[in-house]
């Protein structure tokens, strides 16, 4: 039943999610509302509060890996390699044999799911405050994995994955102010490049080597 249940929530997640996104292209983020996104979606907008908190959660919130345990996130992320897991995952997304459910896969890639939200990080202010919210939290939760690898301290992991996680965000960026018309896994190739050396390099894990 429990199994059931997750299914169903994480379907009526994506509905709202792609419905909210068809109202967005279609009249602008600012001139939806939550009632509206509800009546799209076909569910009360309760509902649509309960799962996203607020219209900008909306369009922040990444449904699988959101909904992800410590266990499953660990299971994709590779503490010794995050950067390659990330590139990895990204791939997964723009392959076009990725599930979507939203708008057909044969159009450019920045007006397919899930994929055509990122726009609106950095179009609208108040969305943009949201993903740092969101991947402030994200450094959060990769830091430990990358700590317990011992290959850091717990100050190095925690610096290290919140440069991955904004690291990402300022390519996605990129990706955006260049029409989206390249890959997105080939922005974070490239941005990344420099912090890919931090795991090339040993790295002391002790106090040691702090400065007198």
């Amino acid at each position: 039943m429990t199994g059931l249940r997750e299914r169903w929530r994480l379907k009526t997640m994506r509905t709202i999610q792609e419905r909210a996104l068809d109202l967005f292209d279609e009249r602008g983020f600012g001139a939806v509302t939550i009632e509206e996104i509800a009546a799209a979606a076909e569910v009360s907008p309760s509902s649509v509060y309960r799962i996203f908190g607020t219209k900008q959660g909306i369009v922040v919130t990444d449904v699988e890996l959101d909904s992800m345990s410590p266990e499953a996130l660990e299971s994709i992320l590779d503490p010794a390699d995050p950067i390659g897991s990330l590139l990895r995952a990204v791939r997964s997304y723009e392959s076009p044999d990725a599930p979507s459910s939203g708008t057909a896969g044969d159009g450019p890639q920045a007006n397919r799911s899930p994929w055509r939200r990122v726009r609106y990080f950095f179009a609208e202010p108040s969305v943009r405050m949201a993903v740092c919210a969101t991947l402030d939290r994200a450094g959060e939760r990769i830091a430990p994995l990358i700590a317990a690898t011992g290959q850091m301290s717990a100050a190095q992991a925690r610096v290290v994955a919140k440069a991955l996680a904004f690291g990402y965000f300022a390519a996605l960026e990129q990706w955006y102010l260049d029409g989206g018309e390249r890959p997105i896994a080939d922005y974070v190739e490239e941005g990344m490049r420099p912090l890919r050396r931090i795991w090339a390099t040993p790295q002391p894990s002790s106090g040691a080597d702090h400065p007198a």
